[in-house]
């Protein structure tokens, strides 16, 4: 028997009947509920009892809740794309703007940011005169670890020049204080994008294109979990880069 809700409906003083017609199912399928072996119901009809007894879905079926609550690692996955430009512009346009702290481009050209994200230098610069620390990790594009990415990838938008296209609007938004760029070339295979307590996460795929690899909206929740282990990565090859000149105002 399922004695709490037994119980609950008691005290809200709601018969079967009156649950059945309230919630849409026959007053048998409530007997069920109440009754030995006390079957569960799925998940809207669990959150519509709740709501007409008062209570929370949680204390009618603990078992049911506790197995629909990710409580793993996986739990800090928000959602995963096969493509990363099958993930919406408006999530990066949400975390762009809702970052206050810490916003940390560590992709190796972050080109695409320029071409999918209107008026993405004006947000920027609101961002760093509000006193948000704003960061870029790109590629050297003299380095010989691109070189060898043109190759492999064989397009007209070279590596190289994608890496400048990034550098140049860096540039164009002066000595913002709380601005920084940085070479490294750690991040060839993995781009992570930082908004405070959540990111943005491709691991690039042999030879195709960033927005071509798949892409994982995680969100900060527990210590040492998915998120601080990608943000630990750009954090480490952050300390280790080499500064790029002429862009920002640093810390």
């Amino acid at each position: 028997m399922n004695a709490m809700l037994r119980d609950a409906m008691a005290r809200r003083g709601v018969t079967r009947t009156e649950l059945a017609r309230i919630v849409g199912v026959d007053v048998k399928t409530v007997d069920r509920w109440v009754d030995p072996p006390s079957r569960t119901p799925h998940s809207p009809r669990r959150a519509a009892v709740a709501e007409v007894l008062g209570v929370d879905p949680g204390m009618l079926w603990p078992r049911a809740v506790r197995a629909a609550i990710k409580t793993g690692a996986d739990r800090e996955i928000l959602a995963a794309y096969p493509y990363r430009n099958a993930c919406p512009p408006t999530v990066w346009s949400s975390l762009l703007d809702g970052a206050h702290r810490d916003i940390v481009f560590a992709g190796y050209t972050s080109y695409f940011l320029w071409q999918e994200q209107p008026r993405a230098a004006e947000r920027l610069r609101a961002k760093a005169e509000a006193g948000c620390r704003i960061r870029f990790l790109l590629g050297d594009p003299e380095s010989e670890v691109t070189r060898r990415r043109e190759a492999v990838e064989d397009v007209p938008l070279t590596v190289s020049t994608r890496i400048r296209i990034t550098l140049d609007q860096l540039r164009k938004l002066g000595q913002l204080p709380g601005l920084e760029a940085r070479f490294s070339e750690g991040h060839i295979s993995l781009s992570v994008f930082r908004f405070d307590d959540e990111a943005l996460v491709t691991p690039h795929i042999a030879d195709q294109l960033g927005h071509e690899s798949p892409l994982l909206q995680l969100r900060r929740l527990q210590p040492d979990g998915l998120f601080d282990r990608f943000a630990q990565h750009a954090e480490t090859l952050w300390a280790a880069g080499r500064p790029v000149p002429d862009v920002g105002g640093g810390s």
